[in-house]
Order: C-alpha cells, then sequence, then structure tokens
C-alpha cells in the first residue's frame, strides 16, 4: 500500500492532515516564505486552499470529516510539498495578498509585497501614513515587473479612475497576469506591456508609478532552499547588490512622472547603500508589518518634475 492510500485509510479530519502535514514538514526541514513562515501555517493554508476553504479559518473546520476524494487530494499534496519542494502555492494554484486570490504557476514569483499591505492599510485599514494619493484623484497607473498582474490588479480596485498599464519583461508571466486580469475583471482598465521596464512605455506619463522589482542579490540566490530556486530566476535576481534594477527605474522614473506625482518601490534590505548612491534624493521609508524600510515613497518633484 502507498504512502497516499495509507494516509486516506489512517486520516479521517482535517486535523489529523493538519497535525500529520506539520510533522512531515518539519521532518523534511522545508522552507517557507511565500506567504507563511512555518510549517503549522504552511499546512494549514496548503490544507484549507486544496479545499476551497477560507485560508484564515482552520478552527471550524478542524473535526470535519472528509470526503474519499478529499483525503487523497490532501495526502497527495502533503506529498508533493515535501518531495518537490515547490511552494504550496504552486501546487494549489493560488496566493492571496490581504485575502485577494490571485492564480499562480511556476512562470511567476508567488506573490507576497509589502506594497500590497501598504495600499490596503491606507485605503481600508487606516493604518496607513496618508501620504499616497487621494484615490479618486488617480488617473493613470504604471506598474512595472507586474509578474502575475497582482499589483496591478490592487491598483485598478484601489484607483478606480485610472487607466493602469502593466510591464513584464516575461512573455510567460504576462500570460498569468493575463489570467488574473479576467479573474477580476480588470481587463478594460489594465493594459499589458512586455518589455524592460519603461521601454514599451517611451511618451507615456503617469500619476503613480508602482513597482516591486527584483531585487535579491546574487550571494543571497546562491543560498536559497529549493522552494525559492522554484520561482523563475528572473523574478529575484537584482545584480551583485540587488539593487540594479531599482538604480535603473529611479534614473528613468522622472522622464514618466506627471507634476504632482510619485514613484513607490519595494526594495527589500537595501535601504543604506540605496542612501549612499543618491544621497540627493527624499526617500520616504513606508512601515510595513514585518519592516521599516523595504518599500519607499519618492515624489516626482523631488526626482525633478517640475509644473
Amino acid at each position: 500500500m502507498t504512502t497516499v492510500e495509507t494516509l486516506t485509510t489512517e486520516l479521517v479530519t482535517l486535523r489529523d492532515y493538519w497535525r500529520y502535514a506539520i510533522s512531515r514538514f518539519n521532518a523534511a526541514d522545508l522552507s517557507y516564505g511565500h506567504g507563511t513562515t512555518t510549517a503549522s501555517d504552511d499546512a494549514a493554508f496548503l490544507l484549507l486552499d486544496s479545499l476551497d476553504l477560507p485560508i484564515d479559518a482552520l478552527d471550524p473546520f478542524l473535526d470535519a470529516r472528509l470526503l474519499p476524494e478529499e483525503r487523497r487530494l490532501l495526502a497527495e499534496r502533503i506529498e508533493a510539498r515535501v518531495t518537490t519542494r515547490k511552494p504550496s502555492a504552486y501546487l494549489t494554484g493560488r496566493s492571496y495578498i490581504q485575502g485577494v486570490r490571485f492564480l499562480v504557476d511556476e512562470r511567476v514569483i508567488v506573490p507576497r509585497s509589502h506594497i500590497g499591505e501598504i495600499l490596503f492599510n491606507e485605503y481600508v485599514n487606516g493604518q496607513g501614513s496618508s501620504i499616497l494619493p487621494d484615490p479618486f484623484s488617480v488617473e493613470s497607473v504604471a506598474e512595472l515587473c507586474t509578474g502575475s498582474g497582482c499589483l496591478a490588479v490592487l491598483a485598478a480596485k484601489f484607483y478606480p479612475q485610472a487607466s493602469v498599464d502593466a510591464v513584464d519583461l516575461s512573455a510567460d508571466a504576462l500570460e498569468v497576469a493575463k489570467l488574473n486580469l479576467a479573474e477580476h475583471e480588470v481587463e478594460e482598465q489594465v493594459s499589458l506591456f512586455e518589455g524592460d521596464l519603461f521601454e514599451p512605455l517611451q511618451g507615456r506619463t503617469y500619476d503613480l508609478i508602482i513597482t516591486n522589482p527584483p531585487y535579491v542579490h546574487h550571494e543571497a540566490m546562491a543560498g536559497f532552499p529549493p522552494e525559492h530556486r522554484a520561482e523563475p530566476a528572473m523574478a529575484h535576481d537584482g545584480g551583485e547588490d540587488g539593487l540594479d534594477l531599482v538604480r535603473q527605474i529611479l534614473d528613468q522614473a522622472a522622464d514618466h512622472l506627471n507634476p504632482g506625482g510619485a514613484l513607490l518601490c519595494e526594495i527589500g534590505s537595501g535601504r543604506e547603500i540605496l542612501e549612499e548612491d543618491y544621497p540627493h534624493l527624499d526617500f520616504v521609508w513606508l512601515e510595513t508589518e514585518q519592516s521599516q524600510d523595504a518599500v519607499f515613497w519618492i515624489s516626482a518633484e523631488a526626482l525633478g518634475v517640475t509644473f
């Protein structure tokens, strides 16, 4: 009898599978960081999302008895998580930013941007910095390195009067983004462009530029666990110190910002390097739950745009 067959015979409730998954994940020394940080949370996500249950509501379902086909599905995915070391989001085909669901697969990095948290805190939870613009005043947004299209979708939702241009160098990633635009019914508001940063946006200017570019430095990439190596390398690769693309964006942003506009950019852990490289720029660093300096805001005027 195979491992999966044994599991489906011995394990009956969601609690059984959760406990088993945690034990297997710990024994296999899995890595996390794709929306979860522990074996317990990763197991909960994998099981709940596989069953199409709310991913933040484990307790009400723990003692629910599972149907035979549900047991097999969970047993197969627990086994796949351990043997393939793929992120759980790739196994379920879905990921979430602040509870908003996006379709994902190996063509894109698993969404986990601090920018999503900032947008929700500013416009929904009332906990933000109050530096972001009035949502109805923004008429045009560019989103660079869009990947799965998650931030472009959120921009369309939070800035309902805006047209959104989303850019990525990967044609494969844009195919996934196209699926997410359809899933969230924003195809009329968001346009996708294939190309390198601002290259396909020549002559266009925007009220807001949003970007979560690749920003992992080469030494960190060399030490990636299998879960991170399962993602497209180009979605991580920020060059020797991680800031190659961030510098390109900063150097070109003024040409694509309207007066009164701004750039919102996630950079990971490169604040000191960036401030040394651009001592004349007035960066405003935005705090998130896990970081105080992973995201900066800079006005068009600070970048040299004049009225």
